[in-house]
């Protein structure tokens, strides 16, 4: 067990052309939704892995596939981003970089009030939920076993890092089917050009979340 931050945040990471579709909706789908819905947007990730999640199956809630939740890191500055920021891993189709995908940034209490209110239900993995083998929870009370320390680490491969590393690094967050915009406390920036482009974005809109430019974010 490791120490759980007084403030569990959560982080999605999106690129920025699938922002007014987002707004559009008033919400972030799944990928089994976004792909039912012919969403608007850049889709970043490897599609290898998206397709298998949407079969990969939740051990906390029987018949609940990742693929049918919305996933979000414990961590900015992901492994996942990394793979986006070289664009040289065959498995990437995305050769964007890292510059155009911004951070979505949520609170674990309120997202798990939202979703308990609404009939969604929400799980937690100690790993990467996009590999062959991971442990699901969905009890915060189990938040102890996500290895923080792995969360927080700035240097999770190379030599003399252990896996273990990577792997915790990884753990998700997941909610079923949908996560409202309402609940995005705040978006998280490579430039003032996005920050700027991303408050045009926001502009009209009741929920403004807080654009903060976070270079320590990406690579």
């Amino acid at each position: 067990m490791s120490e759980v931050p007084d403030k569990v945040r959560i982080f999605h990471i999106v690129h920025v052309d699938r922002l007014p579709s987002i707004i559009a909706d008033g919400f972030l789908w799944s990928d089994a939704e976004t792909r039912r819905r012919g969403s608007p947007g850049t889709t970043v990730g490897m599609q290898s892995i998206k397709d298998r999640r949407l079969t990969s199956l939740l051990t906390s809630h029987p018949g609940l596939t990742v693929g049918s939740c919305v996933p979000f890191y414990f961590c900015p500055r992901s492994v996942m981003l990394y793979l986006l920021h070289r664009g040289n891993h065959e498995g990437v189709t995305y050769q964007g970089g890292q510059q155009n995908i911004v951070h979505l940034v949520a609170d674990v209490p309120a997202t798990v009030q939202w979703a308990e209110q609404n009939n969604k239900r929400w799980a937690f993995t100690l790993s990467n939920a996009g590999s062959g083998y991971f442990e699901d929870r969905s009890d915060l009370g189990q938040l102890g076993e996500v290895n923080w320390d792995a969360v927080k680490a700035t240097q999770w491969g190379g030599n003399g890092v252990s896996r273990d590393i990577k792997e915790g690094k990884q753990a998700e967050f997941l909610v079923e089917h949908a996560f409202p915009w309402e609940c995005v406390l705040g978006i998280g920036v490579f430039s003032q050009v996005q920050g700027e482009h991303v408050t045009r974005l926001i502009s009209g809109l009741t929920h403004k979340p807080k654009i903060g430019v976070r270079r320590n974010w990406y690579y």
